[in-house]
């Protein structure tokens, strides 16, 4: 095989992982194509990946990453759905939130290999949460896949119908955290404390509580363990129900859930 990945579309998602990747693989073993150049030009002199055609990665790449936006896949695929019909191996990966892996099947016109992959923006910095679903792989092909990418994040096989559920929590998650964290610097300001501190001490405190989170699971037990009786977390606690913190944030999630779903139809 010419390609371990090949990666069609290099966007903000696409390249994120083309940049996890690299870390994992030899750059001549990673082509990348996108129709912004400037893309394929920056990956190509920081990395040192291979610059090819989607033709080219459909016909030698072992997996063929889709990183093309869910509205444009049928057409993108068109382009070489027939080397791909043609090939007796390899396998195709997508990203498309609400695209199923038998809308892939059928806009490719063949039953091939698929991996459904949805991941999270924090595999730019290692930090990612990729959930993924698999239709007809081989336990070799997965696992060299999953080593590929080891450097991306954290994996979690999921049945494909909960991978939409599950992506509205862990995809669109990361901007929902921001916007508390944005709110919660702000809370700092206006107590006095200078910006570049209150950014500081929000980011600093968001890693360590999902560390604490990842070491010791129950949310409900490590809120508590910080809130002495009558004293400063507890009021916070209680401002932030009053101005209903969990009902909104269900609601996002829900409502994340919701519009996938819409774009599906």
């Amino acid at each position: 095989m010419k390609y371990t990945l090949g990666f069609i579309g290099c966007g903000n998602m696409g390249g994120a992982l083309v940049q996890a990747a690299a870390k994992s693989v030899d750059g001549k073993r990673i082509a990348v194509c996108d129709f912004d150049k400037a893309k394929v030009e920056k990956f190509k002199n920081s990395l040192g990946v291979v610059a090819a055609t989607a033709r080219d990665i459909a016909k030698n790449a072992e997996f063929v990453i889709l990183a093309v936006k869910p509205q444009v896949m049928k057409s993108a695929i068109a382009e070489f759905s027939d080397i791909l019909q043609a090939r007796e191996d390899g396998v195709v990966v997508t990203m498309a939130a609400g695209v199923s892996i038998a809308a892939i099947r059928g806009f490719i016109g063949a039953k091939v290999p698929v991996i459904r992959i949805m991941p999270n923006t924090p595999v730019a910095v290692g930090e990612g949460m990729i959930l993924y679903t698999t239709a007809d792989i081989s336990d070799a092909a997965e696992k060299d896949f999953l080593a590929a990418f080891a450097k991306a994040g954290a994996f979690d096989k999921i049945p494909e119908d909960k991978i939409d559920a599950g992506s509205a929590l862990s995809g669109c998650g990361p901007a929902f955290v921001y916007a508390f964290a944005e709110a919660l610097a702000d809370g700092g300001v206006e107590c006095g404390v200078p910006r570049d501190k209150a950014a500081l001490y929000t980011a600093q405190t968001l890693l360590g509580a999902a560390a604490m989170l990842l070491e010791y699971g129950h949310p409900a037990d490590l809120k508590d363990a910080v809130c002495s009786p009558g004293g400063t977390t507890i009021a916070g606690i209680h401002a932030l129900e009053k101005a209903g913190l969990r009902g909104a944030t269900i609601e996002a999630v829900t409502a994340a859930y919701k519009r996938t779903l819409e774009l599906k139809k």
